[in-house]
């Protein structure tokens, strides 16, 4: 794993949109496309940024002027969407993505948070149970949550129920921000998944390798990672990542059947049965 990359992926000087964009040269950086940080790609964001700001220039109530961006944003350019039960892969790159207004919801979040930003508004990215989600502060007492690739927002009656969902004293649950690096392992973990689907098993690795350099020895990681190496024909090594995901999870049902194939197996023929 190069190094730099990894430091640039940590930093706090680069957002999250500019961490997304490093992680698409890392993983489609052998794309016939040609380079994905072309800038002039990404003009058209900086069009629906000016278009959000002419109209909102003139509205004084904060509440009122987040709902006209919203609006905007979602109706009039395209934003508003729907979930899928997998995003292409094409969803996963955020120049093309744009441009198609298909976008994968970290992706889409990220995009969103950057035009908000623009438009003078304070935005960040918080953790409400399931989903990742957008809170756009209107002023210092009034916040619209929203789904990114939706554009809904929660009620406070709604929002009650899924933070009655959380774990521990009701008391701290005060929303805080989350951290790019959990936002990174969410997009990494839905991209990887979607490459496994194609078969596209190369890359996928790729974004395990990431995932595990943010998120050392997940065992669910190692498993994938495992399988993934197993598929590109590197046994061996495989049978290390496996080993450790039976070790870690002894419960998980999958670690169940990998035990009993792990019993059966021949490292020096490079057969799993």
């Amino acid at each position: 794993m190069n190094e730099l990359f990894l430091s640039e992926l940590k930093s706090v000087d680069k957002d999250l949109l500019q961490k997304l964009i490093l992680l698409e040269e890392y993983v489609f950086s052998d794309s016939a496309a040609g380079s994905v940080n072309d800038d002039a790609s990404l003009d058209s964001l900086e069009t629906i940024i000016n278009q959000c700001i002419a109209v909102i220039c003139e509205i004084e109530a904060p509440l009122e002027r987040a709902e006209s961006l919203l609006n905007e944003l979602y109706f009039q350019h395209l934003f508003i969407d729907r979930y899928q039960t997998r995003w292409p892969t094409s969803a996963y790159k955020v120049a093309e993505a744009l441009k198609q207004r298909a976008m994968s919801p970290i992706i889409k979040a990220a995009l969103v948070k950057e035009i908000i930003s623009a438009c003078g508004f304070e935005i960040d990215l918080v953790f409400i149970p399931n989903k990742i989600m957008l809170r756009l502060c209107c002023d210092e007492q009034y916040a619209i949550i929203f789904d990114a690739v939706t554009g809904e927002s929660l009620d406070w009656s709604e929002l009650d129920i899924r933070l009655d969902e959380l774990e521990g004293d009701p008391s701290l649950h005060d929303l805080a921000a989350i951290k790019d690096q959990v936002a990174l392992v969410e997009h990494l973990t839905a991209l990887k998944n979607t490459l496994i689907h194609e078969q596209t098993f190369d890359k996928a690795l790729m974004c395990v390798d990431v995932l595990l350099s943010l998120t050392p020895d997940d065992p669910l990681q190692r498993r994938d990672r495992g399988f993934l190496l197993h598929q590109l024909d590197c046994f061996k090594v495989a049978v290390d990542d496996y080993r450790y995901f039976v070790e870690q999870c002894p419960k998980d049902p999958a670690a169940k059947i990998l035990k009993i194939q792990l019993e059966k197996i021949d490292v020096g023929n490079t057969v799993l049965h």
